[in-house]
């Protein structure tokens, strides 16, 4: 199998790893902006070869894992280079713009729009870690434009990761994903940025940082190349989710200040309740 890899970063160099331990004949390309990135994912044994778009016609499956706004650039091109038999999916983190750029492409039909809900703050062909995949869930989006063979050639492969598989329209996997994903990221970057201004008058105050703070904060360390396009492409559900967040964060205020103690338990106690809603993820330090 040949596969290219257009991004080899986190998520196609995770993908790498555990295709090459599932299909040890396999053979993976790899096209990034920069020849250093491409030199280190060769060097860690993420990619067999550097890669060009023309060069995707002999492959069988591509997968882009950039930012979304580059993923909407490039992808008809992809779609005019592929041969026939050739599967693209893309990993983005938001699904209506990507998804209506081919909406009228000639090969729509050898695309599938994808999201694997899985990651870590960390990024670069490093950050690449085995089973990143392994029990997570897939969304699907518009799987019946995409030709019945090559969606069943795309659920061999990620069922082969281990993966689970939802289907999902565009607009409402953009619309859900801001509150449980990009909302947590700009809390994060937030909550970093109000204490590091803090710490400029207050040497200690990172003395004190403990596990809490640490797990609140870890999205800050994400890459804002990866993030803000995606912000950007989904600005209005990400303004919307952020005008009730900060909704709720000024009710949290008035209760506090108006000593209506009773009232915040009482609140607290019902937000607990997430604990059996969510399922606990296995821990990794990114490698």
């Amino acid at each position: 199998m040949k596969v290219g890899l257009i991004g080899v970063g986190l998520m196609n160099g995770s993908l790498a790893l555990d295709l090459k331990s599932a299909h040890p004949s396999v053979t993976i390309y790899g096209i990034s902006r920069r020849a250093s990135t491409l030199a280190n994912a060769k060097e860690l044994g993420l990619i067999d070869h550097q890669s060009t778009i023309d060069e995707m016609k002999d492959m069988d499956f591509v997968s882009i894992a950039i930012p979304v706004t580059a993923t909407v650039d490039i992808l008809p091109s992809v779609l005019n280079a592929i041969g026939p038999n050739t599967l693209v999916i893309d990993m983005g983190s938001t699904k209506t713009a990507i998804c209506e750029s081919v909406s009228e492409h000639p090969k729509r039909e050898q695309f599938l729009a994808c999201h694997p809900i899985a990651g870590t703050e960390f990024s670069g062909p490093e950050a690449a870690i085995r089973n990143l995949y392994q029990g997570k869930v897939n969304m699907l989006c518009e799987t019946q434009k995409t030709r019945p063979d090559l969606l069943k050639r795309a659920h061999a492969i990620f069922t082969n990761l281990g993966m689970h598989m939802r289907e999902i329209d565009p607009s409402e996997h953009d619309r859900n994903i801001a509150y449980v994903s990009h909302l947590s990221h700009i809390t994060s970057f937030m909550l970093g940025k109000t204490v590091m201004e803090k710490e400029a008058d207050e040497q200690n105050i990172f003395d004190m940082a403990g596990s809490g703070f640490s797990s609140t904060v870890r999205l800050a360390k994400s890459s804002p190349e990866m993030w803000m396009p995606i912000f950007r492409q989904n600005k209005h559900n990400v303004i919307e989710t952020l005008d009730e967040y900060i909704s709720n964060m000024e009710h949290f205020k008035s209760l506090l200040a108006n000593d209506d103690y009773t009232t915040l338990v009482e609140e607290m106690k019902n937000i607990n309740k997430i604990r059996h809603i969510l399922k606990p993820e296995n821990k990794t330090n990114g490698k």
